[in-house]
């Protein structure tokens, strides 16, 4: 191949990157549903011929992009490619062909090009309501926990098919919102496949062969150099996290090979009862996610730079669940693979990856509806409100965790406007929450507060989903835990960490999310960086004498230069 082929090479794989990014963004701007318009819960996508992702979109989630980097081949096994005809739109929301649970559209689009399949274009977005229970872990098997649709055609040949539209429609809480979800990943591919067609006609290509080939041989080539240049060595991480009614342990095994990474989930719990089970897809998808970050992250994701990353877990474990087992809220669990692959990898790699943070996000959705303990006004209304909101990252070995910040998920923590706006649901406080970083030579992330109610007129319900309340982030390297979550009604009626539970009238939720914890001895912190976080409010005069060493003189002057408005000193 002539180098003036692998430059024009280069810039078709920059433009196909650009392209899924258009095509994400498009999904962004047209989508009803708030956690993938404010959140970015979402993922995009191009494949080649045999469903092999050559490009992801820089917008959206792991979970979704690495677990959607399986599923195409599902839907041309599936559909069969003499099945497969242009103006074709396919769709599911299997768990295990999808990407983890019902909640989550998966669309695919063939592409044709001068009458010829030339490849696929496929985005995911997580919907706000499938029917059945509800987004939550209370369900006991798949069947309570909405409905499912298995790969089919959602359009074929151009035309919708209505029948399926209604069935959606008569099994949802919220019809409009999630057909209008549908129209626009279908519109997000369309968008994908337009600026295809176009470079395509820009360098004068028949099909996609070329660009593949080059793709994927290169960033196989390179993962490969990454993986042969560390030490071939093995070690074992675990942690344990709340769980449902009972604590949940996660081991992995790394192994390292000169042309693999093997992680191996033997030893980890069995499944949960209820809905938090992890489907191996989902659980893969952040195991590979966690290893390219530690060790090639510059290389862009696609088929071959995740291959080389082999993740192995026994069947019925909480990390390879199969059906029919309930997996609404799979992703507690598996945001919180990466922490326990780091754990592994620390031991390898020393000084490379982070401390544990929050882990999975700190999402609730509230059910509003007219109170019943005294007549409603005229204008209550029913509605299901749902909020993506993030505790601290852990600290880093030569950074500071992030601020309400979600890793390893990466989606956005979603503005109050936006949550008050789709339905009758107020936010009364939202900040971050100080002390909550664990301390360390570099702090953790701190956590954030919240305080949730209703409009005048309304209960709720509040399916909570959230973890570290019973297992705080662990340190580093001598760096301290995070703090724990905190959940409670405003009168001090305790709540739990997961589940469906009742808020009345005139009732507020108390939340406190948690913080990532602190890398490092707290002792070796520069004094300048602690002066700076007491400051700023990110720690308390007592958390910088006693966990840092600060002075009463040094934390005397910080507090003058604060009430006066000028710089720390």
């Amino acid at each position: 191949m002539s180098t003036t082929s692998n430059v024009a090479y280069q810039v078709m794989w920059n433009r196909l990157i650009s392209v899924v990014e258009e095509q994400a963004q498009a999904l962004v701007r047209t989508a009803f549903s708030t956690s993938v318009r404010e959140a970015g819960d979402l993922s995009a996508g191009v494949y080649d011929l045999e469903g092999q992702m050559l490009a992801q979109a820089v917008t959206g989630t792991p979970g979704h992009v690495n677990a959607m980097a399986d599923a195409v081949a599902h839907f041309i096994r599936r559909i069969g490619r003499e099945n497969i005809f242009e103006g074709d739109v396919y769709l599911t929301n299997d768990p295990w062909e999808g990407t983890g649970h019902l909640h989550d559209i998966t669309m695919v689009t063939p592409s044709f090009h001068r009458g010829a399949l030339v490849g696929f274009f496929a985005c995911t977005a997580h919907i706000v309501d499938i029917g059945g229970r509800g987004f939550g872990a209370d369900a006991a098997s798949i069947y309570e926990e909405g409905l499912y649709i298995p790969i089919m055609k959602f359009a074929s040949r151009g035309i919708v098919d209505e029948t399926l539209v209604r069935i959606v429609r008569g099994n949802v809480r919220e019809p409009d919102q999630l057909v209008g979800d549908m129209y626009a990943l279908a519109t997000c591919n369309e968008i994908g496949h337009r600026r295809l067609i176009e470079m395509m006609e820009e360098f004068d290509l028949n099909d996609l062969n070329g660009i593949a080939t080059f793709i994927l041989e290169n960033s196989r080539r390179a993962t490969l150099e990454r993986i042969a240049a560390l030490p071939r060595e093995q070690a074992s991480g675990e942690m344990t996290v709340d769980g449902f009614a009972a604590p949940i342990t996660l081991k992995v095994k790394l192994t390292i090979f000169e042309d693999r990474i093997v992680s191996d989930f033997e030893g980890t719990s069995g499944l949960d009862k209820k809905g938090i089970n992890c489907p191996l897809v989902y659980a893969k998808a952040y195991a590979c996610y966690a290893l390219k970050c530690a060790i090639a992250p510059e290389i862009p994701n696609n088929a071959a730079s995740l291959a080389p990353f082999e993740i192995q877990a026994p069947v019925n474990s909480i990390v390879n669940a199969v059906h029919p087992a309930p997996v609404a809220l799979r992703h507690i669990v598996g945001h919180f693979v990466p922490d326990v692959v780091y754990n592994a990898l620390d031991k390898i790699l020393p000084g490379v990856v982070p401390a544990e943070g929050a882990g999975c996000l700190c999402n609730f959705q509230v059910s509003l509806r007219p109170r019943t303990d005294a007549p409603a006004p005229v204008d209550a209304v029913r509605s299901e409100v749902l909020t993506f909101n993030s505790g601290g990252s852990g600290a880093r070995p030569a950074f500071d965790g992030l601020n309400a910040t979600a890793f390893p998920s990466g989606v956005m923590t979603m503005p109050i406007e936006a949550t008050e706006h789709a339905g009758p649901v107020i936010i009364w406080r939202k900040e971050l929450r100080p002390d909550s970083g664990g301390a360390g030579k570099q702090r953790g992330g701190l956590g954030q507060y919240m305080e949730v109610g209703a409009r005048e007129g309304h209960e709720f319900d509040i399916q909570a989903m959230f973890d570290r309340v019973n297992h705080p982030a662990r340190g580093r390297r001598g760096g301290q835990h995070g703090a724990a979550t905190t959940i409670a009604q405003d009168d001090g009626s305790a709540m739990n960490g997961k589940g469906k539970q009742f808020v009345p009238h005139g009732r507020k939720v108390m939340m406190a999310f948690p913080g990532g914890a602190g890398y490092g001895d707290p002792k070796d912190r520069a004094v300048a960086a602690v002066k700076r976080d007491l400051a700023r409010g990110y720690i308390s005069a007592k958390i910088a004498a006693q966990d840092y060493g600060l002075s009463a003189d040094d934390i005397a002057v910080v507090q003058a230069a604060v009430r006066r408005g000028e710089d720390v000193p």
